[in-house]
């Protein structure tokens, strides 16, 4: 007992922590932007619970998973130990007699094995982690002096916690304990002491655990760990939003006539959330191990730009990896690195504490494209085709509807209304390769008796592209005329081929009026399939592999409807890739990269993709997204491969109207069907 030097012990700790330190951090998050995120509070508070105390996303990686929640556990367990050894500085008795998680109670005496049990899995996962960061050296930790002091810090807590008990056993008890088990084993050791170096290691253990722990509380929010505080309620205030939504900016006009910033020009226009997500970074890697663009060797990684604005915003330093600043004089990012993203969300999927990166890109865009007008040449005439003709390319409307040519596909204003409004988008609609796919798409939806109907020339690109290269002024402009249209027809229900559109109709046009049913044409072939309303009768030998679609799997979830229609499908062998579903890589497209130059790196996206699905073996591959066929389809010839490559609906028409006799399946992309 000490009562004098715990006092001030606790009275420096706490001072510096709460008075200096964490004051400092929390006028930084207050002054960020405000966002509302204490809607849905029971969705809020069981999210919380499955991955902050769950830790559900740790266990992607099993053993890092399991030695991260030994340390989570074990921590917890201590914490109570802590608070036993800091009413130890005032009272041999800090339970005043009760005893309750202290010695001499049957309570007492089960917290003491249970502690002793959480030293040895904080031990454990100690001892994975530094094998991890020091003996193997995974390429997504970085090993430096503060990942190794954490450690080390760990480490001395255990040890100062074995040595306290070994000590007061050897002091104060003729025999081991059972429910002391580590201490007890110490005891023999201490007991060799001296009786003054006994109370020399009963300080140690003493002293030296409470002050690591009042260090260690101070040196957090200077450190990755910092997340150990702000996990919880980053989670907890994660956006409930779809994931395919970005928040739109409002009054854009009026933003520019008041100056503000129209997107992320610095740190001073962070949103608290955004700044709580910086905060919470462990630098675990796991984002950019996932990130396609790190990949293959581009200079974009979600963890060092997370890191690097973090350090920006809290003054530490302005070493950002690119080979050039973005904007302002307290937010560097690297050109190259901005524009390397494809907004694939396998960076937001991979983070355990649910960081978010690509709000952050796209805002960033925003303000390069809509303030300074700066983008990549091929982008900005891409911009200036769909402000002018509807679509990225240029290409006039009255051609949208060549891709339709021989078929009965009715347009909205010329025949009686149709369940279906069929959002055939600007890819299917001029381009050659991507046009079979609607065309498969229509005749199967004809087959299945399904009534839709083509807005033809009165449908524009959605401006996915432009939005997510940061175009939002473009954006806007295409989704308002959209939406008009759609809405005048009084149309209901939506079915589109693309998964690109399909987000933007799904989620994001909702915000500017349009809110309507939309599906993917996968989803809904499923279900006609499941129905009976289409039959693939006829048999299709071939080994499928199927290349999940960004905006159809991670932004919207959709991964089982594709696989069930080529389960359904006689002859088809599905494969799969090891890196599949939520864990699929990329092709390359997304983001508005199809309308630009790949960034220089080690290889392209698409390549690496192709490998790996080349890698399976299967002799077809499959998608249901235009953009990832046509990524897909240079990759592979490039690396002079020559599989079958289709979309899904091409392969179920194939089943269905068995050997194509009108001819869409006479080509090489699609195995042939027989009877």
């Amino acid at each position: 007992m000490n009562p004098i030097g715990m006092t001030l012990l606790l009275a420096v700790g706490w001072g510096i922590f709460l008075g200096w330190t964490v004051r400092r951090r929390w006028a930084v998050l207050k002054g960020g932007a405000g966002v509302d995120r204490f809607d849905q509070l029971p969705r809020r508070f069981l999210v919380m619970f499955k991955y902050a105390v769950g830790q559900w996303r740790l266990f992607s990686h099993p053993l890092a998973g399991i030695a991260h929640s030994f340390i989570f556990l074990g921590a917890g367990v201590l914490l109570i130990r802590g608070l036993i050894l800091f009413g130890r500085g005032y009272s041999a008795d800090p339970f005043f007699g009760y005893g309750i998680l202290d010695g001499g109670s049957v309570s007492g005496d089960w917290y003491s094995l249970i502690k002793d049990v959480a030293v040895v899995l904080v031990v454990i996962g100690v001892i994975v982690f530094f094998l991890f960061r020091v003996i193997l050296g995974l390429e997504r930790l970085t090993l430096n002096f503060e990942g190794l002091l954490i450690l080390f810090i760990l480490m001395g807590l255990m040890v100062t916690d074995v040595v306290y008990d070994g000590a007061n056993i050897a002091l104060h008890r003729d025999i081991a304990s059972v429910w002391e088990p580590l201490g007890s084993a110490l005891s023999p050791l201490v007991k060799m002491l001296p009786v003054t170096g006994q109370k020399i290691a009963l300080h140690i253990g003493f002293w030296g655990h409470v002050c690591l722990i009042l260090g260690f509380l101070n040196y957090l929010p200077y450190c990755k760990q910092f997340h150990e505080i702000t996990g919880f309620p980053n989670v907890f205030f994660r956006s409930l939003d779809p994931p395919g939504r970005l928040s739109p900016m409002t009054d854009i006009e009026g933003m520019a006539e008041r100056g503000e910033a129209l997107g992320l020009a610095g740190t001073r226009q962070l949103s608290w959330k955004s700044i709580l997500d910086l905060y919470t970074c462990s630098e675990c890697g796991r984002c950019s191990e996932q990130c396609p663009a790190a990949r293959t060797g581009k200079t974009l990684s979600p963890k060092e730009l997370t890191t690097g604005i973090r350090d920006q915003l809290l003054g530490r330093n302005q070493g950002v990896k690119g080979d050039a600043e973005l904007v302002g004089d307290d937010l560097a990012v690297g050109i190259d690195a901005l524009w390397a993203c494809t907004t694939c969300r396998a960076c937001e999927d991979a983070c355990p504490l649910f960081i978010s990166y690509v709000d952050k890109i796209v805002d960033m865009r925003r303000y390069q494209v809509q303030e300074k007008g700066e983008m990549p040449d091929k982008l900005a005439a891409a911009f200036r085709n769909t402000e002018n003709s509807g679509n990225p390319w240029g290409f006039p409307a009255r051609d949208r509807t060549r891709w339709a040519d021989g078929l009965h596909v009715p347009l909205v204003g010329e025949s009686e209304k149709a369940e279906w409004l069929l959002w055939v988008g600007c890819a299917a609609a001029y381009d050659d390769r991507a046009a079979k796919s609607a065309r498969a798409v229509a005749r199967l939806l004809d087959e299945a008796g399904v009534s839709f109907a083509i807005l033809g020339q009165e449908e524009n690109c959605t401006g996915d592209f432009a939005r997510r290269a940061g175009n939002e002024f473009l954006f806007q402009m295409q989704a308002a005329e959209n939406i008009e249209t759609i809405n005048g027809y009084g149309i209901k229900k939506i079915v589109a081929i693309c998964p690109h559109c399909y987000n933007t109709l799904k989620n994001e046009y909702c915000d500017f009026g349009g809110c309507w049913e939309v599906m993917h044409y996968t989803d809904l072939l499923a279900e006609l399939i499941e129905c009976g309303r289409l039959n693939p009768t006829h048999e299709v030998t071939a080994s499928v592999v199927y290349h999940d679609s960004c905006y159809l799997g991670r932004y919207n979830g959709k991964y089982e409807s594709p696989r069930r229609i080529l389960d359904a499908i006689p002859g088809v062998k599905l494969v799969e890739t090891e890196e599949n579903r939520d864990k699929g890589l990329c092709c390359g497209a997304g983001g508005a990269q199809y309308f630009k130059e790949e960034e220089a790196g080690e290889k392209r996206v698409g390549r690496l993709r192709a490998e790996q699905l080349l890698g399976t073996g299967a002799d077809t591959v499959g998608s249901s997204c235009p953009f990832c066929i046509s990524t897909l389809a240079d990759a592979i010839s490039a690396l002079g491969e020559s599989p079958h490559q289709a979309d899904i609906a091409e392969i179920l028409l194939a089943s269905v109207e068995g050997d194509g006799s009108k001819g869409e399946l006479n080509n090489s992309n699609v195995p042939r069907a027989t009877s």
